[in-house]
């Protein structure tokens, strides 16, 4: 249902741009009477936000007699804020409409102790004197508002219960409340409130409860506007291998993910909508061998791993900025699961990025080592870096101290301890956009698996895109990048080494045939050659 006084480009486009169970939830939200309050559990990616974002522009720019009003969008953190912001002003450029450009402005809010507190805000003013405003997740900041309310991906909104307390109040002259959400769990509150809306406990009589399951919006066409959108033809074996890949894809988060059914575990520690938003399109590398490759001669295999990193490492580590410091995790396998070596940097405004990841796989440990070697000695401004000192990596991690000093290469046992103490920081990164790390499905389904029992991260075993086993190994390795930032560091000096091996070394680095010297920094330790 859309405003009495739209245009009548605006009422054929809407229906055409919006798949059925988008227009059919803002269907929902007009018809909803005062004082009702509609939550919509769904499932992930399939552009509920941005249905929304067009309802928020079509009730802002219309009068008060066709239903307009104000619109207050809360998602949980600042780059949701900037992304609906955005859309919306795209929404109301397809519609023609006079408009201001996105604006921020700062909000003013009264904290606990009385003071007042500034805080980052968005927003696009209409003609028709409403205006969308981008507040941050707090109760207090719709204290003495008037309009309709928007909380998105509400299931990861730290307080939850007290921002819809807020948000309530809203309700009696006329506003309406629309909390949207994927699930986190049962024990979350979004998920509690939906419970009591079914079972019509006493104050939730009014609400509504809408489901849109991936299934719901595969049967409504998303896969055919997917092809649309990349310019691909829509067949019915390609609907078939993307509804497959996205269940392979989500694993066992499937259920809870894709299917709208929250799990009894207590919650995903890094539910997917937290780390997206930090992905951005950064390389990863993968090296795997057969087993046939142990059996090489050690020479041999020696020159095959040196080729290896001079054509696949050594392009993304020269382009590195030497005036910044820079950490590394490293989470070892030998066998079974995988190693991964992930670098990490500090920006000039102390964000963290991992500019590239490299995953191996059945590599023996002393072509790890040569990996490792070659890797480390090209960070620039190497700084203190975590090892997975735990079973077999204490080895590695060993040499890797003998090389570096043990005041750089911090061996930690990988545990229930260590968890506790790195996971809350590194999660409060990706909650402050604080961290940028690379796009890639593995590394979203490594941190997914982390699931809360007992109140503390545990991390099962799941099959990777290549069908082979992983065990949440980007996650320990970025985790311990991250943690390794926040240890203390100092440097004694920079003295000029070259990068590869000795002159007189008889696998002199092929990647540095001009004999040209390489600057690396020095922690006042040796640094041998390997």
């Amino acid at each position: 249902m859309l405003p009495t006084d739209l245009p009548d480009k605006m009422k054929k486009n809407v229906p055409d741009i919006l798949l059925k169970y988008q227009s059919g939830l803002i269907s929902k939200i007009t018809e909803t009477a005062m004082q009702t309050v509609l939550f919509c559990e769904k499932s992930r990616r399939i552009g509920v936000t941005w249905a929304l974002a067009a309802h928020a522009v079509l009730t802002a720019m219309a009068d008060k007699r066709s239903g307009g009003m104000n619109v207050f969008y809360m998602g949980y953190n600042l780059e949701m804020a900037r992304e609906f912001i955005k859309v919306c002003a795209d929404w109301a450029k397809m519609f023609d409409l006079a408009c201001e450009e996105i604006e921020e402005c700062v909000w003013t809010e009264k904290t606990e102790d009385g003071k007042d507190k500034n805080i980052k805000a968005f927003r696009i003013r209409f003609s028709s004197g409403y205006e969308i405003i981008v507040l941050p997740s707090s109760a207090r900041s719709l204290r003495g508002m008037q309009g309709l309310v928007i909380l998105d991906e509400a299931a990861f909104h730290d307080e939850l219960n007290e921002v819809l307390k807020a948000a309530y109040a809203l309700l009696m002259w006329g506003g309406k409340v629309i909390v949207v959400s994927t699930h986190d769990g049962v024990d979350n509150p979004f998920n509690q409130n939906i419970q009591a809306i079914r079972e019509k406990r006493k104050g939730f009589t009014r609400h509504k409860v809408v489901r849109i399951t991936f299934q719901d919006a595969i049967d409504d066409g998303l896969y055919e506007r997917i092809c649309l959108v990349k310019g691909d033809t829509p067949t019915t074996e390609g609907k078939a291998e993307f509804v497959a890949s996205m269940y392979d894809a989500y694993g066992e988060g499937a259920g809870e993910e894709l299917d709208v059914v929250p799990r009894k575990s207590g919650g995903v520690y890094f539910p997917s909508a937290l780390i997206e938003p930090c992905m951005n399109d950064a390389p990863v590398i993968r090296y795997e061998q057969k087993d046939e490759f142990f059996k090489l001669p050690a020479y041999e295999k020696e020159r095959i791993i040196q080729d290896w990193c001079a054509e696949f490492l050594k392009p993304h580590l020269d382009a590195l900025d030497p005036k910044l410091m820079h950490n590394f995790g490293f989470d070892f396998a030998r066998n079974v699961d995988l190693s991964i070596y992930a670098p990490m940097f500090r920006e000039q405004n102390t964000r963290r990025r991992i500019p590239f990841h490299v995953e191996l796989r059945n590599i023996p440990f002393t072509q790890q080592e040569q990996i490792l070697f070659y890797m480390t000695d090209r960070l620039p401004r190497l700084s203190p870096s975590m090892m997975d000192g735990t079973g077999n990596g204490a080895q590695i991690a060993e040499k890797m101290q003998e090389r570096y000093g043990e005041h750089i290469i911090l061996s930690v046992k990988i545990n229930v301890s260590w968890y506790e103490e790195s996971l809350p920081p590194y999660k409060a990164a990706y909650e402050d956009s604080n961290i940028i790390v690379p796009k890639d499905m593995d590394t979203l389904q490594d941190h997914r698996t982390a699931q809360v029992i007992g109140g503390v991260p545990q991390i099962p075993r799941l099959k990777g895109s290549d069908n082979k086993p992983r065990h949440g190994d980007t996650l320990v390795a970025y985790a311990g990048a991250y943690w390794a930032t926040m240890q203390e560091t100092r440097d004694y000096g920079y003295t000029s080494v070259y990068g590869g091996e000795p002159s007189n070394h008889p696998l002199r680095d092929r990647d540095n045939r001009n004999d040209a010297p390489q600057k690396s920094r020095v922690f006042g330790n040796s640094r041998g050659a390997w």
